[in-house]
């Protein structure tokens, strides 16, 4: 019968005890990796304390697949410091350098300036249509470290979505068919 009809034959003999553990253990480990990420959210002040570097705009310091780790204090945005922000219109956040930071002196408001390290210009053509500068309220956390290449997992997943769907259902195989 080969191993595909073994493992249909596993799965027809799961009893429904052992099919209700197995679902209430997913539900725990889901259940505990949100946890985690809103325990990261407090901790980090920010609403993404860890994002993947899509593009090649930060290289030589940053590349593509490079995960990064965000902190959001109440410090004052510096020029020099590498940000995370989100520009209205666009779901995917952007790694980039602050290059310019203009503080009025009245209100107290922070405007900043970005640029990719490898990119010719500034980001102004990367903001909504009229928006000369991001304020505080676009920027999502600055980066204070990053892991190598990790982030290659979400990417490959992403511009693969038959690579994800295979390792689903791989893995569902396996959590149904394995044995106590």
């Amino acid at each position: 019968m080969g191993w595909i009809g073994e493992q249909i034959d596993s799965i027809k003999s799961i009893q429904f005890r052992q099919l209700v553990t197995q679902a209430i253990s997913l539900g725990m480990i889901v259940t505990s990796a949100l946890i985690i990420w809103k325990a990261l959210m407090c901790v980090t002040g920010s609403e993404s304390p860890v994002v993947v570097v899509l593009s090649g705009s930060m290289e030589p310091g940053f590349k593509r697949g490079d995960i990064l780790f965000l902190h959001m204090s109440k410090d004052p945005i510096r020029a020099g410091e590498i940000v995370v922000f989100n520009v209205d219109g666009r779901e995917i956040p952007i790694v980039h350098r602050v290059i310019k930071v203009h503080e009025r002196k009245d209100t107290g408001e922070v405007n900043v300036l970005t640029k990719g390290d490898s990119n010719s210009e500034d980001d102004r053509l990367l903001y909504a249509q009229g928006q000369l500068w991001l304020q505080r309220h676009h920027i999502m956390g600055r980066a204070v470290g990053f892991l190598p290449y990790v982030g290659w997992v979400t990417i490959i997943m992403t511009e693969k979505p038959i690579i994800k769907y295979i390792l689903i259902g791989a893995l569902g195989l396996l959590v149904i068919t394995s044995k106590d």
